[in-house]
């Protein structure tokens, strides 16, 4: 933190916002500025990281409390006025503490030792068993004894019980794959909204609107659902189990037949076409659908387009004159007027 950071300002909200309000601007900043939405762009990088660091702060009561008292004197260079000592818990001993602004140089290394010895604080109150800025215990409740919150002499404790400050809650979050990712699925590494990166082992054949469970990765060890979202494919169409596609062929194709190339989510097929084919003609290649999910899949449904060149060489343009000479075909003849 090299400047002083208005983390207000970063997030574009008042210091009087709520907790909605806050959360509201950051998901929007941080779908703007993420970095899968502008890849290559440094300065949106920088920018969701600021956004990720104010929402940190801001989002937590206690952060928030604090940030709140001791930046009003960070124009005081060495905190040398009469800038308040402030109060931390210390987990192991449960006493409290008083870190002194005035041996900080400026109000940067204040604010980043502040926010650091409260991590380390959380993290000695969790090694320990006892709630960071909680003092009270829960004791177990047994049939002659009932539920206290604070000891009480002549008794014995039997057991603790430590609340969680945050309550485990599940969240859902979107994932957009490309359609050959969500068929074939397996390994793959996502980077969520809030800018966490995890790797997840996805299975085939995933489809709109599936979700995925994640546990313990939600917020305080809740789940997180992904929701599947499979990004529209230019070439390919999903239809249920079935794949449907549209497919060129030249004029000769479709009156010869024969052997054509047919994409497939599997590769390229050999799909032998009967003569006479029609403009809109559809053609089945069984099993090179979708999966269904019961160890099955569905067929991929060509549709035939009968593409018209524009560009001839004089060998074509010849051999086109002499078929326009002796071609019998009359599509004309019978038209119903």
């Amino acid at each position: 933190m090299q400047n002083f950071r208005n983390y207000y300002e970063i997030l574009g909200v008042p210091r009087d916002a709520s907790s909605d309000e806050i959360k509201k601007m950051y998901r929007r900043l941080a779908r703007q500025y993420h970095p899968d939405l502008n890849p290559g762009d440094k300065v949106a990088e920088e920018k969701f990281k600021d956004i990720g660091e104010a929402y940190e702060v801001l989002s937590d009561p206690n952060k928030r409390s604090q940030y709140d008292q001791f930046s009003r004197f960070w124009q005081q260079k060495g905190f040398k006025g009469k800038t308040p000592r402030v109060k931390t818990w210390n987990a192991r001993n449960g006493t409290r503490s008083d870190i002194d602004p005035s041996q900080f140089p400026d109000f940067n290394s204040f604010v980043e030792t502040l926010l650091g010895h409260q991590q380390k604080q959380a993290e000695a109150a969790n090694a320990t068993g006892t709630s960071y800025g909680r003092t009270q215990e829960r004791i177990q409740q047994t049939p002659d004894r009932p539920s206290q919150t604070d000891f009480t002499p002549g008794r014995t404790k039997t057991a603790r019980t430590v609340g969680s400050t945050t309550p485990p809650r599940d969240i859902e979050a979107r994932l957009t794959l490309p359609l050959e990712k969500a068929y074939l699925g397996g390994h793959e590494r996502i980077r969520l909204e809030d800018g966490r990166s995890l790797e997840v082992d996805m299975p085939a054949g995933m489809i709109t609107g599936q979700r995925l469970r994640l546990r313990g990765q939600g917020i305080s060890g809740g789940d997180l659902y992904l929701k599947i979202q499979v990004a529209p494919h230019p070439f390919f169409k999903l239809e249920g189990a079935d794949i449907s596609c549209q497919v060129p062929v030249t004029p000769s194709e479709a009156v010869l037949g024969g052997a054509v190339e047919v994409p497939t989510l599997d590769g390229l097929v050999q799909m032998t076409v009967p003569p006479g084919l029609t403009h809109g003609k559809r053609l089945r290649l069984a099993n090179k659908g979708y999966p269904t999910g019961k160890g099955e899949r569905g067929d991929q449904l060509v549709e035939i387009q009968i593409a018209i060149p524009k560009n001839l060489t004089a060998e074509e343009q010849e051999l086109y004159e002499k078929l326009r000479q002796i071609e019998s075909f009359k599509p004309r003849k019978n038209l119903p007027v």
